[in-house]
């Protein structure tokens, strides 16, 4: 991170756990204002609270991301409080898993809406007040699963798809006025959904990874905080694979 990013603004959705919160404290060490976004002021605000302990800035903000006139509104007070939000993380995401045939319409919307739709509220809410300024940074939490497809999770691999269409489709929009937007697309990454597995399951699918290994939420904190760094204004329209050598 530059100096200059010392008094930027970034907003991570998805900050209460796992790779969302991992962000959220890295961009915050490197100097940046965190707002931390989640479902729960519980778990946003935890994060937040650390952040501060440890001498950083951050503040919570709990939202439904899923609902689009909440983001708007919530969108609203931030932009009337800060002017700009100059980094925007994308991260909140929820798997509802089953096979086609037994997945439900409301799995299916679920799923879609608070992965996908979501990405969609924030960028038109918070993206205008980017282009003006002629600067912003826009990350969207993809993953391989959008790449490659796997069974059992048609809407999870649906939506993570649709986010790095979208990804492409903003870039070329907004390249004219120094707005970047990228996507950073995880592997297996060591999480709670992880540590759920046996170690059988575990071993299996390390076998599958070159690597040999799951990767860590540092490792993703570590891509997005280049990608919103100055060191990365020549590109957007990217997607960043962080698998250990999964997909390639």
């Amino acid at each position: 991170m530059s100096e200059s990013n010392e008094k930027k603004i970034a907003l991570v959705t998805g900050a209460g756990r796992g790779i969302g919160k991992a962000i959220a404290e890295t961009l915050a060490a490197s100097g940046l204002h965190v707002i931390c976004v989640s479902q729960s002021a519980a778990s946003c605000g935890a994060v937040a609270e650390a952040i501060q302990a440890n001498g950083g800035s951050a503040e919570a903000l709990a939202v439904d991301v899923s609902d689009g006139s909440a983001v708007a509104a919530a969108a609203a007070e931030l932009l009337s409080k800060h002017g700009t939000i100059d980094i925007l993380v994308n991260n909140a995401g929820i798997t509802r898993d089953g096979l086609l045939f037994r997945m439900s319409d409301e799995d299916w919307a679920s799923v879609m809406n608070t992965n996908l739709s979501s990405c969609f509220y924030w960028c038109k809410a918070i993206a205008r007040p980017m282009t003006r300024k002629r600067w912003g940074r826009i990350v969207n939490i993809s993953s391989v699963v959008g790449q490659m497809g796997n069974a059992g999770q048609a809407n999870y691999a649906a939506s993570k798809a649709g986010m790095i269409g979208l990804t492409k489709s903003l870039a070329k929009e907004f390249a004219a006025r120094n707005v970047t937007v990228n996507a950073v697309a995880p592997g297996f990454t060591q999480t709670d959904m992880t540590d759920a597995l046996t170690p059988e399951q575990q071993e299996a699918i390390q076998r599958n990874i070159p690597l040999k290994r799951f990767g860590t939420v540092e490792d993703i904190a570590a891509a997005v905080a280049f990608l919103v760094s100055d060191q990365a204004s020549y590109i957007t329209g990217q997607v960043f694979t962080v698998d250990g050598g999964m997909v390639m």
